[in-house]
């Protein structure tokens, strides 16, 4: 059998035997690394360890090292766990398993919901199977030949229906195990090193509050048991950052079951947090050239129809109707954007080329209708305030803009110490816009990320129904990732709403847009602080900045004094008032997470001085009222 010659990721090319499989190949390259391999990639796909190779293919060999592999190895979780449910649960049906990220999970539907008990049984059957090392066999199937297949399994059969008439289906099994699936998976189940099983929680079948509700066992699987314990640790960090947690231990919010799902109310020591972000942000804005506007939280129907968010974005939305008392019944819709009013804003007087780029800057509050299972505390609410700015500018100003924003996204992340990538989110399927655009939009975001060395992914499809966009995503004290900046590229929402500018000849234009976010939601943002900080906010920021502590009741008349001329000079502070021992008091702040105790007695109070206590250094001797100012602003923002 003559030879095929397939090329490697370094370009080299590789004679393997006709017939060869991507493990034959890696054992050409390394016997080594054909142990080490658990799947490939073919032309960029990714495929099994044994899927057959062709005449001038590209093959990429994966082993533990390689991002995709995680992936694989969750996936193949997954369906290790569906197997032992149908050990234990032999009348279970079973719907989808995908790898999500740090994990996996399988949806159940059940007679009657799983207990701990089951699912402690269920990871101990899956620990039997990974000893077992079972094959990962793939296989095909016309339609008829699946539906026969999946006989019994309502769940399976609905998707198989709506598979395209024609197409080959894949099924993969491992035991008595079969299962509707693309791969790639291991090469058998002894692969599947660490795992274990983290929660139930109920799931619509499809997201779909009007299907049956399953049960959902998520899971986590990694190549080694060092990194099954370090992503526990990492769990239990968060547990103890927990944003919902601290908020109501320091007292920054609250939701109330009466108000609804993902509305925040904000208590005083929440709302100096926010105000202080705001103040900030304006600042920063002020002097990169941006102005300030303020739109209406409402619009009638007939600007939402002319923006496209009526047919694109009206799920997400909330409508009610308004009697004018003039016979009219117009309905309106409560904005879950706020470019609209932007547009309408340039559009009330008319531009010149001389003008441009102007940058309008908001935070507008916006309602967006979530389902109430993905709502969780500030990171995703109903109602949020977004630092939302658009730049009206020419096509030849875009790629200076853009450029701009990355470096505002740059300056704003490392006043808070975050390192941050990119992602570029293309064309969606459901989008607006010809060709041209779409193709000159996405490239010009490329450029900007390239010059600017960030590191970006492609997300394919996955862009504005108006335009391409670029997401920051920032890591935390911790390791986990937060999508927080967006910067969008639109040139059809200006065409829309009609907007033109005079050029440098006299004639019309039509500007481009750039929609964009720094922090995006504040709400979310605040909440990835609190994470962030497990509380402990930089001075600068913090509610209250010290706290006045009197040793008895004859220093508060003292206290009273240094809280005022402390107030004066812009510090946040407080005192201590009630009739506790001083060490309660401290316990109080550092529970508070206050940067600054002020301990004053007869000695302070002769002096004019503050005893200070550091919230992490502990005392650090006294100071007088001059040094304590300088020691809060330290720190500052430049």
């Amino acid at each position: 059998m003559p030879d095929i010659t397939v090329t490697l990721p370094d370009g080299s090319a590789k004679s393997v035997p006709a017939g060869s499989s991507v493990r034959d190949v890696a054992f050409a390259i390394s016997p080594r690394l054909a142990a080490a391999a658990i799947a490939g990639k073919m032309d960029g796909v990714l495929v099994d360890i044994d899927r057959a190779v062709h005449e001038g293919v590209s093959v990429e060999i994966l082993t533990d090292r390689s991002p995709e592999a995680l992936h694989v190895l969750r996936h193949s979780a997954a369906h290790v766990m569906a197997e032992a449910v149908k050990d234990l649960f032999p009348t279970a049906r079973f719907g989808i398993g995908p790898s999500i990220e740090d994990g996996f999970y399988y949806d159940f539907d059940v007679d009657t919901p799983f207990s701990p008990e089951d699912v402690a049984a269920i990871e101990e059957r899956m620990r039997e199977i990974v000893a077992e090392a079972k094959t990962f066999s793939r296989g095909e199937l016309d339609r008829l030949e699946a539906s026969d297949a999946f006989d019994g399994q309502p769940l399976k059969q609905e998707l198989i229906a709506e598979l395209p008439e024609g197409e080959t289906i894949s099924i993969y099994a491992q035991g008595n195990f079969t299962d509707l699936c693309r791969g790639p998976h291991v090469p058998d189940t002894s692969c599947i090193k660490a795992f274990k099983l983290m929660k139930v929680a109920g799931a619509y079948w499809r997201g779909d509050s009007t299907r049956p509700m399953l049960q959902r066992i998520y899971g986590t699987a990694w190549f080694s048991a060092k990194d099954l314990d370090a992503y526990v640790t990492r769990l239990e960090e968060a547990e103890k950052r927990d944003h919902r947690k601290l908020g109501r231990e320091l007292d920054l919010f609250s939701f109330h079951e009466e108000a609804g799902a993902g509305l925040p109310l904000y208590h005083p020591k929440g709302a100096r947090v926010l105000r202080l972000l705001q103040e900030w942000l304006r600042g920063v804005l002020y002097e990169r050239g941006y102005v300030e506007v303020i739109t209406p939280h409402i619009y009638k129907a007939d600007v939402w129809k002319i923006s496209g968010h009526y047919e694109n974005y009206r799920d997400n939305m909330y409508f009610f109707e308004i009697d004018e008392g003039d016979g009219r019944v117009n309905e309106y819709g409560i904005k879950p954007m706020n470019c609209p009013g932007h547009l309408m804003i340039y559009g009330d007087s008319m531009k010149s080329y001389r003008d441009l780029p102007i940058r309008m800057s908001e935070f507008g509050t916006v309602y967006r209708h979530e389902m109430s299972g993905v709502v969780h505390g500030l990171m995703r609410a109903r109602s949020f305030t977004q630092d939302d700015a658009h730049i009206f500018c020419t096509p030849e100003q875009v790629h200076a803009e853009v450029m701009g924003m990355l470096d505002l996204v740059a300056y704003v992340n490392g006043v808070f110490g975050f390192e941050y990538s990119a992602e570029v989110s293309t064309r969606p399927e459901k989008s607006i816009g010809g060709d041209e655009f779409w193709e000159n939009a996405t490239q010009s975001l490329f450029k900007a990320l390239d010059e600017k060395g960030v590191a970006y992914e492609i997300n394919e499809g996955d862009g504005a129904f108006y335009g391409p966009k670029i997401d920051i995503k920032l890591r935390d004290a911790i390791g986990r990732t937060w999508q927080t900046s967006t910067i969008q590229v639109d040139y059809n929402m200006p065409q829309r709403f009609g907007l033109t500018y005079r050029t440098a000849d006299n004639s019309e234009a039509q500007p481009y847009m750039l929609h964009r976010t720094i922090v995006g939601s504040m709400e979310r943002f605040f909440g990835i602080l609190i994470e962030h900080y497990a509380g402990a906010f930089p001075t600068w920021l913090a509610p209250v900045q010290a706290v006045i502590i009197p040793i008895s009741d004859r220093h508060l008349e003292y206290a009273e004094t240094v809280c005022g001329e402390l107030a004066a000079d812009g510090v946040r502070v407080e005192v201590y008032r009630e009739n506790e021992p001083m060490r309660i008091k401290i316990a109080k702040a550092q529970q508070q997470k206050v940067p600054f105790m002020l301990v004053v007695g007869d000695k302070e109070a002769e002096g004019h001085l503050v005893a200070v206590r550091e919230r992490t250094q502990g005392d650090i001797g006294q100071r007088t009222l001059e040094e304590l100012v300088e020691l809060v602003r330290a720190g500052r923002p430049a």
